[in-house]
């Protein structure tokens, strides 16, 4: 059985006109995007071929909400898992999966490296290792997504977040990504 994780991805903290430079967004987007896209072009038709194979695709919690202050990092892990889940179906027959991870705030070099390290998301970031457990074990059984990582109030805020009004989200999503002070 062959595997193609992609785990490849970064983000990065700050307003989308007035902060963030056209360098920065484009850079995410190959990385976070372009990238995994050409690894699964790469190797899905060998996979298919041999009839077995499994991907997992990391996206993020992120994925299901707009993501003011972080606004291209969150489109990109919505296109991580909208075209994973695609995928997914695209493959159905083939003995070929692919798994979208959804971890939420991890204790990784992500949050350093964003400058998201002294925001509310971040103060509850937890360990990877299950994340990166739970993900393996879901890809190995073929699972569409597995969302891992959440502390407890997240949890029941990732299912509520498709039924809350959209300017609600938006501003509380904007207030867990603000740097205290």
């Amino acid at each position: 059985m062959d595997y193609l994780i992609n785990n490849a991805g970064f983000g990065g903290q700050g307003d989308f006109a007035r902060e963030r430079t056209m360098e920065q967004d484009m850079s995410m987007i190959a990385v976070n995007i372009e990238t995994p896209t050409r690894l699964c072009k790469l190797f899905l038709k060998d996979f298919i071929a041999r009839g077995s194979g499994k991907v997992l695709n990391v996206s993020s919690t992120a994925a299901a909400m707009p993501g003011p202050l972080q606004a291209v990092y969150y489109a990109t892990k919505a296109y991580v898992t909208s075209w994973s889940n695609a995928l997914w179906r695209e493959l159905k027959g083939t003995d070929v999966t692919v798994t979208a991870l959804m971890p939420g705030a991890m204790r990784t070099g992500f949050a350093n490296a964003g400058g998201l390290q002294n925001t509310k998301l971040f103060s509850n970031a937890v360990s990877p290792d299950k994340v990166a457990e739970d993900g393996y074990k879901g890809m190995l059984k073929g699972k569409l997504n597995v969302i891992s990582g959440l502390p407890g109030w997240q949890k029941p805020f990732m299912s509520l977040a498709p039924m809350m009004p959209k300017k609600t989200m938006l501003d509380f999503v904007y207030n867990q990504q603000l740097v205290k002070a």
